[in-house]
């Protein structure tokens, strides 16, 4: 079960997708949590953030709109108050950091940077439920360069970059930051979506739109997923609408590393553990001795 992002070893492909997560303490009742790969944090901005006015998510068939707006305390607030209580669990605790400017992101990174206990984080320039920043450097190549290559000056562990499917071309924005340094990318991120309530006659979310998951984007996912893992040498990290074993097996198949789970946390905070089981019963079925067999065979 054992896999590797750049230098970052897994005991198993199976990781918690931010901001459906917390910081992992809120699921210590119901999973151990030493149990996963790894478990990325909440979104970290380098000051603190209020995030958007409620309401801020939304049901969807097979799915769900948020635009909660990356709310956080702030790098700093993380590093005092936080990093103490999950410093010790024996996973790879992964922060998600995101900014609204090259340098925001180099300064956050690189406060992160010397936290021991911290061997990775996941870069941000594709949320697209904020109003500035972040989306606009995920969805141009010189964009997403531009800032992997501001961190990657100032950060030295592994670093994963989470890329936008609201683009063209995936594929090219994956080799811009690939080019720039990046360990891995890790795709994707929520697809731009809207709901609209018609007896009051206005959007369902307090900025009008926000970033669809759930399985309902799952085959958008697995088809970029797919896409970007023949385009690159680095490491892929596939998530979206990820609900059951099956689901990891067939983004592994299409070439991810390892799998994120994100949406599917609320429906069952256990579901990390039961999917990490389900791909180890799948592989002992079809007597193959190693997950990495299966990596990138369609």
């Amino acid at each position: 079960m054992n896999v590797k992002i750049g230098a970052l070893a897994l005991k198993n492909p199976v990781m918690t997708a931010s901001g459906t997560f917390g910081y992992g303490l809120e699921f210590a009742d119901f999973m151990p949590l030493d149990g996963i790969g790894g478990i990325i944090v909440k979104g970290t901005t380098l000051k603190p953030r209020e995030g958007n006015d409620y309401p801020r998510m939304a049901e969807t068939p097979s799915g769900m709109l948020n635009c909660v707006g990356l709310q956080n305390k702030g790098v700093d607030y993380f590093c005092e108050h936080i990093y103490p209580q999950i410093k010790d669990i024996d996973t790879n605790m992964i922060v998600n950091v995101s900014g609204s400017s090259p340098e925001d992101y180099a300064e956050c990174a690189a406060r992160i940077d010397a936290l021991d206990k911290i061997p990775a984080i996941e870069l941000n320039i594709s949320c697209p439920n904020v109003k500035d920043g972040g989306m606009a450097f995920g969805v141009t190549c010189a964009g997403a360069a531009s800032v992997v290559k501001a961190v990657r000056a100032r950060y030295h562990k592994t670093l994963i970059v989470k890329l936008s499917p609201n683009v063209t071309d995936i594929r090219e924005i994956a080799k811009a930051v690939e080019g720039e340094g990046a360990d891995s990318v890790s795709l994707i991120n929520t697809l731009m979506g809207m709901a609209i309530d018609i007896e009051r006659r206005k959007p369902l979310l307090s900025i009008n739109t926000g970033g669809l998951s759930g399985p309902a984007v799952k085959p958008v996912a697995l088809r970029m997923v797919w896409q970007v893992a023949k385009a690159v040498k680095i490491p892929v990290v596939g998530l979206g609408g990820i609900c059951t074993a099956e689901d990891a097996i067939a983004f592994m198949m299409a070439g991810a590393t390892a799998i994120e789970i994100g949406t599917a946390n609320f429906l069952d905070p256990a579901v990390s553990i039961k999917v990490r089981d389900g791909i180890h019963e799948w592989l002992e079925n079809h007597k193959i001795s190693s997950v990495q067999e299966i990596i990138g065979i369609v």
